[in-house]
């Protein structure tokens, strides 16, 4: 255990300097350094140095706790007065991830009340804001008492992070960017977390990703950054279990926005949905019921996550936070009215027929990022009707007829150049080929 730094002088760089010492901050001076960040009386030049010496010595458990303390701290909390639990799921990010746009209504229908606050496509990682900014006059953007009213009405609002909440982080991450300080294991946490930990949640759920679209290289990192997510939202004060979950193929057989709203459409309607995104999605669910006293079992909370999905009151719920944030009431019943489409349509077929070996899950996002459906920077318009559909999965056999996936483009010169790319990231060879394991971990977070 490192010395920790005095609590005096009180000088930021001399902070600093004990970080970059490999001491230990207090919780006082981090909270005191964090406020500096977030009103600015800290310049860039410190809060990089700052950042560097934590990408450099890391922080212990207690230092990452009172870090993101402060980060939840430095802006507006949510409180809440409702006749249910607080809940909410968070995402590392993945291809075809689109449990939020499921997971936050089916709670609702359960009891719940879901306060998401969600994020935009990172990189080659989808983002639930673009998903739903693909339904039109969809405000991600609402007044808080919009907000408030629909988490207290329907159960659920999905929107983006207000600039009073967590400000502080939104300064760091910026400057973490830009200074090669972004993969470190206290400053992702904190950063995570800070935002989520601002909602006044009674219990999250975090779907940490693992495998080729995964945002950690390895396993074993997944599994470290999950551990120590759940560890410290609950010494923070906020109970969380994690879940490593396979992120080798698309979670569900499709990536764009449009078609992803689709698919969640069709999954909460009832039809027959893909199961992984299902199985996926019951299982992060069935973790925020059992966590908000909303169920005493696992078997319990499965048991009325599907009465809730096969009556559709999850779909009610739904449609109801899509009409309250600006969008069609009738979206349910008439998404091919209100969804756009993509005016090029091309089937992509394997060079030769066998079974699907593994994919590159990274390439097959960068590839809808590259038809428009992303943004290569910062602010970029994407196109929402973009995309891939029916796509392969591993296991899987492909032949003439069936194709590696369908691309969606806006014209055919886009298509053709996402079809070579669809070629290379999906490997066809003559073995059977068994998908890994869905849910890898489950890590829950203990109070010491």
């Amino acid at each position: 255990m490192p010395a920790s730094a005095p609590s005096s002088p009180a000088l930021p760089q001399e902070r600093i300097r004990a970080k970059r010492d490999g001491r230990a901050l207090s919780a006082e001076a981090i909270a005191e350094l964090v406020a500096g960040i977030g009103d600015g009386s800290l310049s860039d030049a410190q809060v990089g140095a700052l950042a560097m010496a934590i990408f450099l010595n890391g922080m212990d458990e207690a230092e990452t706790v009172a870090l993101t303390s402060a980060i939840r701290d430095s802006g507006q909390t949510l409180a809440w007065e409702l006749p249910g639990p607080v809940l909410d799921k968070h995402s590392t990010g993945g291809v075809g991830d689109l449990v939020s746009l499921v997971l936050g209504p089916w709670i609702a229908a359960c009891g719940g009340h879901v306060p998401m606050v969600s994020g935009r496509g990172l990189g080659h990682t989808g983002g639930t804001l673009d998903k739903l900014e693909a339904i039109p006059g969809y405000s991600v953007t609402p007044e808080t008492a919009t907000f408030r009213r629909l988490v207290r009405e329907v159960g659920v609002a999905i929107v983006g992070q207000s600039a009073a909440l967590a400000p502080a982080d939104a300064r760091l991450y910026a400057i973490r960017d830009v200074t090669a300080t972004v993969e470190s294991l206290p400053l992702i946490v904190s950063s995570i977390l800070g935002k989520k930990l601002a909602c006044g949640l009674d219990a999250l759920v975090m779907d940490v990703k693992s495998g080729s679209g995964a945002f950690m290289p390895t396993h074993e990192q997944s599994v470290e950054l999950a551990e120590a997510i759940a560890r410290v939202a609950t010494r923070a004060g906020t109970p969380t279990t994690a879940l490593v979950t396979d992120m080798s193929q698309p979670l569900a057989p499709c990536a764009g926005n449009a078609v992803e709203v689709r698919e969640a459409i069709r999954l909460l309607g009832g039809e027959a949905g893909d199961r992984r995104l299902l199985t996926v999605t019951r299982e992060l669910a069935a973790e925020l019921l059992i966590a908000g006293g909303l169920a005493d079992s696992r078997d319990a909370a499965v048991a009325r996550l599907d009465k809730a999905l096969a009556s559709g009151a999850a779909a009610e719920r739904f449609a109801r936070m899509v009409a309250g944030l600006g969008g069609p009431p009738d979206l349910l019943e008439r998404p091919g009215h209100h969804l756009p489409e993509a005016p090029v349509t091309l089937a992509v077929h394997a060079e030769r027929a066998g079974i699907v070996q593994r994919l590159d899950t990274r390439t097959l996002g960068l590839a809808v990022v590259e038809l428009g459906g992303g943004r290569r920077t910062p602010g970029a318009a994407i196109d929402p009707a973009v995309g891939l559909t029916g796509i392969a999965a591993i296991g899987e056999a492909v032949d003439g007829e069936r194709p590696l996936a369908l691309i969606h483009a806006t014209s055919r010169a886009d298509a053709e150049r996402a079809a070579a790319t669809l070629r290379e990231a999906m490997l066809v060879g003559d073995a059977a080929a068994t998908p890994p394991t869905l849910i890898q971990e489950r890590l829950q977070g203990e109070t010491p």
